[in-house]
């Protein structure tokens, strides 16, 4: 990855940590086998049962949605009046741009995974194992929450009539699951329509056969189809060190398996991949396998062996491969209404490790977060890491003495990941930045001064607008508006650039799914009231894809 030749951005869906690669237990059977029970034999069982009343078969499980929905605490779409006239518009922008390109996804490429923008086509890929419409299922709840209410039924439409699930094909089980599974769960609840649970739960049976390792750790990559030699079959990336896992692709399962098991009564999903439901018998397998392995430093490194349970190598990033699994240990706390006790301490221990070890500070002042190589410092940030300042800061409001301290740490991240816009031509961030001799927060190789649509640093400006309400956060989210505007968008969608760095940037023909899904909405929640969406009701997945807290117990 980190050759001197230049590199051209990805001409296809890119992972959300970046890896090189582009990457049926029918419900019927799950169900009767958790409610299954021995049937008598013989004469004297046969006297026994007659002896006792016949029960019925067990009432199927049914989630409460009207309950759920009265739960919340603040309307989804928000409702306090008296925004201001200028956040109002620039939030109307926002929408304009959603609309934009969803109309000409629509048109070119409706049914195809992406939308090429400069060729008006549609590309597939080989990431999603045959699944199609990644850009319907990641931009149906930005669409609901922007009310663009025609949008929204062109994309449900497609999901009830077009949406197969019957496919065969490789597909990665950490972007099935935050992009597919995460959209199809986050729309089910803010609408309350059948067909996107009913797809969800379909489609998280077609992922478990990944978890079926001698560990229980999950295989990066899954055969999704249903029929032939190869049902079910997973294996490892083959990039990936000693047929080794990925820290933040088994690490962010949680949220979205949670809420499958929620939403079908059936537990095999938190069994599989969570350890919030204490009272499940297997529920803690990823992180008990987590927290009695060795870690170096305190620190968790990015590959993991399936096999043995063992660290592969000692690579540590909070940018791609490891990123979304710290996000997801103070989410699942969140998500769990704060009861989920083991997570939060993991994550309290990992960041005190982080700042020990990773956090430092340039000759010029800014703060960053280096990755660490056996012990060694790189001195880099991806921009993927630049989620982090978010996450400390959504962390920092339950840190108890250090709450100061992590706000600081928070805000100077942020700024740091807000020097890499505004040191370049276009004011959009490269790919990675390095700290070095005579240059910081700017991309020192050709191969990453691209920039592919990219939401983390607008995460973190939505993040700490909401928590701190100081202006600048809006200011530098309207740049990147206006940068987008100038750059991206070309006449049919918006479009990834080669090179920050230039005035006159070539564009890569790729309007990723996640712009609509992560870019776009932050975008808009950035100059929304803070009870659209509001943080006491829900959290985000790492898609943006939001999935509420459990604030009751909402089985029917």
């Amino acid at each position: 990855r980190d050759a001197e030749l230049p590199r051209s951005p990805p001409a296809a869906a890119e992972p959300r940590h970046a890896s090189p690669a582009a990457p049926r237990r029918p419900r019927e059977k799950l169900r009767s086998a958790a409610g299954s029970r021995q049937q008598p034999r013989g004469a004297e069982s046969r006297a026994a049962s007659a002896a006792t009343p016949a029960r019925g078969p067990p009432a199927p499980f049914r989630f409460d949605y009207e309950r759920f929905r009265r739960s919340l605490r603040h309307p989804v779409r928000g409702g306090r009046p008296g925004e201001d006239p200028e956040s109002r518009a620039r939030r109307m922008k926002v929408k304009e741009m959603m609309k934009f390109a969803w109309d000409n996804y629509r048109q070119y490429a409706l049914g195809k995974n992406e939308l090429r923008p400069l060729t008006r086509s549609g590309h597939v890929g080989n990431m999603f194992g045959g699944l199609r419409g990644a850009t319907v299922i990641d931009a149906l709840d930005t669409l609901y929450i922007m009310e663009l209410e025609e949008e929204f039924q062109e994309a449900k439409q497609w999901v009830e009539r077009s949406f197969d699930l019957n496919v065969n094909g490789e597909a990665s089980l950490f972007e099935v699951n935050i992009r597919y599974i995460g959209g199809l769960l986050a729309t089910y609840y803010l609408t309350g329509e059948e067909v996107f649970k009913s797809k969800a739960l379909e489609l998280g049976e077609k992922l478990l056969p990944a978890f079926n390792t001698p560990t229980g750790i999950p295989r990066g990559v899954i055969n999704l189809g249903r029929q032939g030699t190869h049902t079910g079959m997973s294996w490892s990336w083959g990039w990936a060190s000693a047929g080794s896992s990925i820290l933040a692709e088994f690490g962010t399962l949680h949220l979205e398996f949670l809420h499958l098991s929620e939403l079908s009564g059936n537990p095999v999903f938190a069994e599989k991949a969570t350890s919030a439901l204490l009272c499940l018998p297997q529920v803690k397998n990823i992180r008990r396998l987590l927290s009695r392995v060795e870690k170096p430093q305190g620190l968790y490194p990015n590959f993991l062996s399936p096999v043995t349970g063992s660290w592969v190598q000692h690579h540590v990033s909070i940018g791609g491969l490891g990123d979304s699994f710290y996000e997801y240990l103070i989410k699942s706390w969140l998500m769990s209404d704060k009861k989920d006790s083991e997570a939060k301490k993991m994550y309290d221990d990992a960041l005190e490790a982080i700042e020990k070890h990773l956090v430092k500070k340039s000759a010029g002042g800014l703060t960053y977060i280096a990755e660490w190589r056996g012990g060694i410092l790189d001195h880099k940030m991806g921009h993927l890491a630049c989620f982090s300042g978010g996450m400390i800061a959504l962390g920092a409001q339950h840190a108890g003495d250090s709450r100061h301290r992590h706000m600081e740490l928070a805000a100077e991240i942020t700024s740091t990941c807000h020097e890499s816009y505004a040191r370049s031509d276009t004011k959009l961030g490269p790919e990675a930045f390095r700290f070095e001799a005579g240059s910081e927060a700017m991309a020192t190789r050709l191969s990453e001064r691209y920039y592919i649509l990219r939401p983390e640093v607008v995460e973190s400006y939505m993040y700490l607008w909401r928590l701190t309400h100081e202006p600048k956060y809006r200011h530098w989210g309207w740049e990147v508006v206006q940068a987008l505007e100038k750059h991206c968008r070309v006449e049919a969608g918006f479009s990834g650039i080669r090179d920050v760095y230039s005035t006159t940037p070539s564009h890569d023909n790729m309007q990723q799914s996640f712009f609509l899904a992560e870019t776009l909405k932050y975008l808009y929640l950035l100059f929304s009231e803070d009870d659209v969406l509001s943080l006491e009701d829900w959290v985000f997945n790492t898609e943006a894809h939001p999935l509420p807290i459990n604030h009751t117990d909402l089985k029917a």
